[in-house]
């Protein structure tokens, strides 16, 4: 099975244009992107993909081994990029895939030459002076009630991740894409993500690099946004006016103008 087959791989947009990668995040798929990508197609070739083991990616590739850990998604994303023989691509990475796309363009630098961080959290427990928005015991918790019962935790912290309550068509999107994954799959990537720590990485993150906030965001607080917009040199922060830790779904329009933005002014 070649790869796009196995990610899922749909190219669409602008023939010719500056290549985006979109990447989704935890218990997520492409089609999350979907309200964004019109507005980017119009500007740029976008380039959309699963992760093995999410959407309608290619389950039987899945091997926990390498997707106990983020290097195996950024392999996911520089793998795809190397099928397509992208250069100088641009990767859009929500929320855990922002960290993969830290990985992935420091181990393909030719291929990805620029970062859209949207809602990124390189650590999610607090820890001493640095404020991820969970305790220890906060994330211990999620991981047991998620193990213990996948579908009641989908239910439950769906709303939460969204935010956005008078829009409960949104959590009940977010709750279907999480009931949609397997939940032994979902175990490893929930505590692959939970579990991470890549704040030593942003600090060698040499290539422009956009970070989108919202503005109410239960997973990934300003403080986070703050805080990753002072370890990358040369970053921009950008705070949406949005709730929740799903822009792309809450506020795409502004999502996708941000975006634009920032690509149109690299060289």
């Amino acid at each position: 099975m070649t790869i796009l087959r196995r990610n899922n791989v749909r190219v669409t947009g602008k023939v010719g244009g500056r290549a985006v990668v979109l990447a989704h995040g935890f218990g997520c798929d492409q089609n999350l992107w979907r309200l964004v990508v019109p507005a980017l197609a119009e500007h740029f070739r976008v380039v959309l993909f699963d992760y093995v083991g999410s959407g309608r990616s290619d389950l039987a590739a899945w091997q926990e081994e390498r997707y106990a850990t983020l290097d195996g998604y950024a392999r996911d994303a520089v793998e795809v990029c190397e099928e397509l023989d992208l250069r100088d691509a641009v990767f859009v990475g929500h929320s855990v895939s922002a960290m993969v796309g830290v990985l992935a363009a420091a181990a393909a630098p030719d291929r990805l030459r620029s970062l859209v961080m949207v809602c990124p959290s390189p650590r999610y427990i607090d820890e001493g002076d640095y404020r991820g928005g969970f305790s220890a015991d906060d994330i211990d918790e999620l991981l047991e009630s998620l193990e213990a019962n996948y579908l009641g935790w989908s239910g439950a912290m769906a709303p939460v991740i969204m935010g956005n309550p008078d829009r409960p068509e949104l959590s009940e999107e977010l709750t279907n894409s999480f009931c949609a994954t397997d939940p032994r799959i979902a175990r490893v990537f929930a505590r692959t993500t939970f579990l991470s720590d890549n704040r030593r990485d942003l600090k060698s993150v040499a290539v422009p690099t956009l970070i989108l906030e919202s503005e109410h965001d239960a997973i990934a607080p300003r403080e986070v946004g703050a805080y990753v917009h002072a370890a990358i040199p040369g970053s921009r922060l950008v705070t949406l006016a949005a709730t929740g830790h799903c822009p792309q779904l809450s506020a795409p329009e502004a999502t996708a103008e941000a975006v634009i933005a920032f690509v149109g002014d690299l060289p």
